[in-house]
Protein backbone atom coordinates (compact mmCIF):
# COMPACT_ATOMS: atom_id res chain seq x y z
CA UNK A 1 0.00 0.00 0.00
CA UNK A 2 3.17 2.16 0.62
CA UNK A 3 4.40 1.95 -2.64
CA UNK A 4 1.11 2.79 -4.43
CA UNK A 5 0.87 5.87 -2.88
CA UNK A 6 4.38 6.97 -3.30
CA UNK A 7 4.10 6.59 -6.94
CA UNK A 8 0.78 8.72 -7.41
CA UNK A 9 2.02 11.59 -5.01
CA UNK A 10 5.56 11.73 -6.63
CA UNK A 11 6.19 13.32 -10.23
CA UNK A 12 7.97 10.91 -12.71
CA UNK A 13 11.43 12.21 -14.39
CA UNK A 14 9.33 12.61 -17.74
CA UNK A 15 6.13 15.14 -16.02
CA UNK A 16 9.53 17.22 -14.94
CA UNK A 17 10.91 17.29 -18.19
CA UNK A 18 7.80 18.13 -19.41
CA UNK A 19 6.70 20.50 -17.11
CA UNK A 20 10.59 22.75 -17.82
CA UNK A 21 9.75 22.70 -21.61
CA UNK A 22 6.17 23.88 -21.21
CA UNK A 23 7.61 26.75 -18.70
CA UNK A 24 10.80 27.34 -21.21
CA UNK A 25 7.94 27.95 -23.92
CA UNK A 26 5.85 30.04 -22.54
CA UNK A 27 8.70 32.43 -21.10
CA UNK A 28 9.80 33.01 -24.69
CA UNK A 29 6.56 33.49 -26.26
CA UNK A 30 6.86 36.80 -24.77
CA UNK A 31 9.44 38.12 -26.24
CA UNK A 32 8.52 36.33 -29.69
CA UNK A 33 5.42 37.83 -29.92
CA UNK A 34 5.44 41.57 -28.59
CA UNK A 35 7.85 43.77 -30.63
CA UNK A 36 9.82 46.56 -29.55
CA UNK A 37 8.78 49.66 -29.93
CA UNK A 38 9.99 53.02 -31.73
CA UNK A 39 10.31 56.15 -29.89
CA UNK A 40 9.99 58.79 -32.25
CA UNK A 41 11.16 62.60 -31.24
CA UNK A 42 8.16 64.37 -32.80
CA UNK A 43 4.41 63.25 -32.98
CA UNK A 44 2.18 64.95 -35.68
CA UNK A 45 -1.47 65.69 -34.77
CA UNK A 46 -4.15 67.28 -36.58
CA UNK A 47 -5.75 70.60 -35.02
CA UNK A 48 -9.82 71.57 -35.97
CA UNK A 49 -10.44 74.89 -34.99
CA UNK A 50 -14.54 74.49 -34.97
CA UNK A 51 -15.28 78.62 -35.67
CA UNK A 52 -13.54 78.35 -39.15
CA UNK A 53 -13.66 74.94 -40.07
CA UNK A 54 -9.89 75.24 -40.56
CA UNK A 55 -7.70 72.24 -40.44
CA UNK A 56 -4.10 72.31 -38.94
CA UNK A 57 -1.27 69.81 -39.17
CA UNK A 58 1.11 69.93 -36.29
CA UNK A 59 4.27 68.75 -35.58
CA UNK A 60 5.10 68.70 -32.07
CA UNK A 61 8.62 67.12 -31.00
CA UNK A 62 8.83 65.71 -27.68
CA UNK A 63 8.75 67.61 -24.22
CA UNK A 64 7.67 71.04 -26.33
CA UNK A 65 4.80 72.85 -26.29
CA UNK A 66 2.83 74.31 -29.37
CA UNK A 67 0.09 76.74 -28.86
CA UNK A 68 -2.70 75.86 -31.18
CA UNK A 69 -5.83 78.51 -30.17
CA UNK A 70 -6.06 78.79 -26.97
CA UNK A 71 -4.79 75.10 -26.51
CA UNK A 72 -1.31 74.30 -25.40
CA UNK A 73 -0.70 70.55 -26.90
CA UNK A 74 2.80 69.08 -25.32
CA UNK A 75 3.56 65.53 -26.53
CA UNK A 76 5.37 63.37 -23.61
CA UNK A 77 5.99 60.35 -25.79
CA UNK A 78 5.11 59.10 -29.56
CA UNK A 79 5.67 55.29 -29.67
CA UNK A 80 5.06 53.71 -32.84
CA UNK A 81 5.43 49.73 -34.07
CA UNK A 82 8.20 48.62 -36.24
CA UNK A 83 7.45 49.02 -40.18
CA UNK A 84 7.14 44.50 -40.01
CA UNK A 85 4.26 44.89 -37.29
CA UNK A 86 1.05 45.83 -37.46
CA UNK A 87 0.40 49.39 -37.18
CA UNK A 88 0.27 50.59 -33.29
CA UNK A 89 0.62 54.17 -33.11
CA UNK A 90 0.11 55.98 -29.31
CA UNK A 91 1.22 59.66 -27.90
CA UNK A 92 0.94 60.73 -24.14
CA UNK A 93 -0.17 63.90 -24.36
CA UNK A 94 -1.12 67.30 -22.17
CA UNK A 95 -3.26 69.77 -23.36
CA UNK A 96 -3.80 73.04 -21.33
CA UNK A 97 -6.57 75.40 -21.77
CA UNK A 98 -5.54 78.92 -21.52
CA UNK A 99 -8.53 80.64 -20.07
CA UNK A 100 -9.54 84.51 -20.98
CA UNK A 101 -8.38 85.74 -17.55
CA UNK A 102 -5.13 84.23 -18.28
CA UNK A 103 -5.51 81.16 -15.97
CA UNK A 104 -3.94 77.63 -17.48
CA UNK A 105 -6.01 74.29 -16.48
CA UNK A 106 -5.43 71.13 -17.65
CA UNK A 107 -8.04 70.05 -19.90
CA UNK A 108 -6.62 66.36 -21.06
CA UNK A 109 -3.76 64.00 -19.97
CA UNK A 110 -3.35 60.72 -21.26
CA UNK A 111 -2.88 58.35 -24.52
CA UNK A 112 -3.89 58.60 -27.71
CA UNK A 113 -3.81 56.13 -30.41
CA UNK A 114 -4.22 57.59 -33.83
CA UNK A 115 -5.72 53.92 -35.05
CA UNK A 116 -8.75 55.02 -33.00
CA UNK A 117 -8.66 59.10 -32.66
CA UNK A 118 -12.19 59.32 -31.40
CA UNK A 119 -11.33 56.55 -28.43
CA UNK A 120 -9.51 59.38 -26.18
CA UNK A 121 -10.23 62.92 -27.44
CA UNK A 122 -9.72 66.27 -26.04
CA UNK A 123 -13.10 67.62 -25.22
CA UNK A 124 -13.18 71.20 -25.86
CA UNK A 125 -16.33 73.31 -27.17
CA UNK A 126 -13.99 75.13 -30.02
CA UNK A 127 -10.97 72.95 -30.53
CA UNK A 128 -10.47 69.18 -31.43
CA UNK A 129 -6.81 67.47 -31.35
CA UNK A 130 -6.24 64.55 -32.48
CA UNK A 131 -2.93 61.98 -33.08
CA UNK A 132 -2.48 61.28 -36.59
CA UNK A 133 1.57 59.75 -36.16
CA UNK A 134 5.08 60.03 -35.06
CA UNK A 135 7.34 61.24 -37.12
CA UNK A 136 11.13 60.31 -37.36
CA UNK A 137 13.62 63.35 -39.00
CA UNK A 138 14.47 62.12 -42.24
CA UNK A 139 18.18 61.23 -43.25
CA UNK A 140 20.08 63.08 -45.71
CA UNK A 141 18.82 61.80 -49.52
CA UNK A 142 22.90 61.92 -50.53
CA UNK A 143 24.07 59.69 -47.63
CA UNK A 144 21.83 57.26 -48.78
CA UNK A 145 22.31 57.31 -52.62
CA UNK A 146 25.57 57.06 -51.68
CA UNK A 147 25.41 54.02 -49.96
CA UNK A 148 23.93 52.20 -52.51
CA UNK A 149 26.18 53.23 -54.97
CA UNK A 150 27.89 50.54 -56.82
CA UNK A 151 31.92 50.10 -55.82
CA UNK A 152 34.07 51.50 -58.65
CA UNK A 153 36.31 48.52 -60.41
CA UNK A 154 39.78 48.22 -59.78
CA UNK A 155 41.26 50.22 -62.53
CA UNK A 156 38.67 52.83 -62.78
CA UNK A 157 40.99 56.61 -61.62
CA UNK A 158 39.66 57.77 -58.74
CA UNK A 159 38.93 61.05 -59.90
CA UNK A 160 35.73 60.03 -62.49
CA UNK A 161 32.76 60.69 -61.04
CA UNK A 162 30.07 57.83 -61.51
CA UNK A 163 27.20 58.75 -63.86
CA UNK A 164 24.85 59.36 -61.32
CA UNK A 165 26.89 62.43 -59.76
CA UNK A 166 27.71 63.83 -62.72
CA UNK A 167 23.80 64.04 -64.01
CA UNK A 168 23.32 65.39 -60.48
CA UNK A 169 26.53 67.87 -61.04
CA UNK A 170 25.30 69.26 -64.73
CA UNK A 171 22.80 71.92 -64.77
CA UNK A 172 18.87 70.96 -65.47
CA UNK A 173 17.95 71.45 -68.75
CA UNK A 174 15.75 74.84 -69.23
CA UNK A 175 12.23 74.37 -69.38
CA UNK A 176 10.67 75.37 -73.41
CA UNK A 177 9.06 78.91 -72.92
CA UNK A 178 5.14 78.52 -71.65
CA UNK A 179 2.89 78.96 -74.65
CA UNK A 180 0.98 82.20 -74.75
CA UNK A 181 -2.49 82.16 -73.73
CA UNK A 182 -4.84 82.87 -76.20
CA UNK A 183 -6.97 85.73 -75.24
CA UNK A 184 -10.34 84.41 -73.93
CA UNK A 185 -13.74 86.18 -75.42
CA UNK A 186 -15.60 88.16 -73.71
CA UNK A 187 -18.94 87.39 -73.43
CA UNK A 188 -21.87 89.48 -73.62
CA UNK A 189 -23.83 88.82 -71.03
CA UNK A 190 -20.77 87.36 -69.15
CA UNK A 191 -19.79 91.23 -68.71
CA UNK A 192 -21.28 93.80 -66.22
CA UNK A 193 -22.94 96.81 -67.96
CA UNK A 194 -21.96 100.31 -67.41
CA UNK A 195 -23.59 101.66 -64.44
CA UNK A 196 -25.44 104.39 -66.20
CA UNK A 197 -26.76 102.10 -69.17
CA UNK A 198 -30.10 101.29 -67.41
CA UNK A 199 -30.47 105.37 -68.53
CA UNK A 200 -29.74 104.96 -71.72
CA UNK A 201 -32.45 102.12 -72.54
CA UNK A 202 -35.23 104.28 -70.45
Amino acid sequence: MMRRVEQVAGPGPSAIVLFAICLAILCAAPGLALAETVKNPIAVFAALDKVTGRISHLEIPINQTIEFGALKVTPRVCDTTPPTETPHTASFVEVDEVKLSGEVERIFTGWMFAESPGLHAVEHPVFDVWLTSCKTPSAPASSASNQNAPAPPEGAPAAEAPPAAAAAAAPPPEAPPAPAEPAEEVLPWATKPPANAASKQR
